[in-house]
């Protein structure tokens, strides 16, 4: 799997776990839903994903 691939993956991965977890343990962790967006909006404007350097460290490929 590309790098493109693994951050959606990931990506989805959070806010899915995080909206449940808010769900179905306390409230207040939706605010890490609303990072995870935060970061998804700000990556589209920088070009720039913290996610994305993990990845490339861990010698995903593009």
């Amino acid at each position: 799997m590309t790098i493109e691939r693994w951050l959606r993956m990931i990506g989805g991965g959070f806010v899915a776990a995080s909206v449940l977890l808010g769900i179905y343990v306390h409230p207040y962790f939706l605010w890490f839903t609303l990072f995870a967006g935060l970061n998804l909006f700000q990556s589209a404007f920088t070009e720039w994903c913290p996610m994305m350097a993990i990845l490339r460290k861990a010698g995903v490929p593009s």
